[in-house]
């Protein structure tokens, strides 16, 4: 009998992401991921005590993919605008993923929502660097660029829309310098 193949936590969750990114989350089960790593379902078990525990194990891996492409946008001449354009390409390369990330239900308000996105904070303070607002005020301009932005990703994430990075890139800078434009004179007709 030849000796049994032996898998790492690292080689299942590997495994489990491939096929997450192209089939999904719920294509994940025992069985699935064996047949991806030719083997039985004992290693999958020997290393994972419960499915739940895989899966947010390669949820976690989905995120570090997503902070990745996040910090290359911001890594950019212009990081609140490559952030958010990072966004939407991670939208467009891993359909799933961005759909396991950013379009599954939750209860949580828009203002939450932004805050619990591991880039939260760093995108408000690129956004400041940017505008120029207090943070206070940088969360109210974010909400509504981030609302604009999630709805160019998740076209993108449903192939509803076939956007050219020029297309997305146009949209972006423009409608966000007129968003910000409105922004700071409504804040100044405010204060009369």
């Amino acid at each position: 009998m030849p000796p049994s193949k032996k898998f790492q936590r690292d080689h299942i969750i590997n495994a489990t992401y491939e096929i997450v990114k192209s089939e999904g989350l719920q294509a994940i089960n025992a069985r699935r991921i064996a047949k991806e790593l030719n083997s039985s379902v004992q290693p999958i078990y020997l290393n994972f005590s419960t499915m739940e525990e895989l899966k947010n194990a390669v949820i976690e891996k989905i995120s570090h993919t997503y902070v990745e492409y996040m910090w290359q946008g911001a890594a950019g001449e212009k990081p609140y605008q490559g952030m958010g354009m990072a966004y939407i390409q991670f939208a467009r390369d891993y359909p799933n993923f961005f759909k396991i990330l950013f379009m599954t239900e939750s209860n949580l308000t828009p203002d939450c929502f932004i805050q619990n996105d591991i880039m939260g904070n760093d995108v408000l303070q690129k956004g400041r660097t940017f505008t120029g607002l207090s943070l206070e005020e940088q969360k109210r301009f974010h909400l509504k660029v981030w609302v604009f932005t999630h709805g160019i990703a998740t076209l993108a994430a449903t192939s509803t829309v076939k956007f050219t990075d020029e297309d997305i890139l146009e949209l972006l800078s423009s409608t966000v310098r007129e968003m910000l434009i409105g922004f700071k004179n409504k804040g100044r007709q405010g204060e009369k």
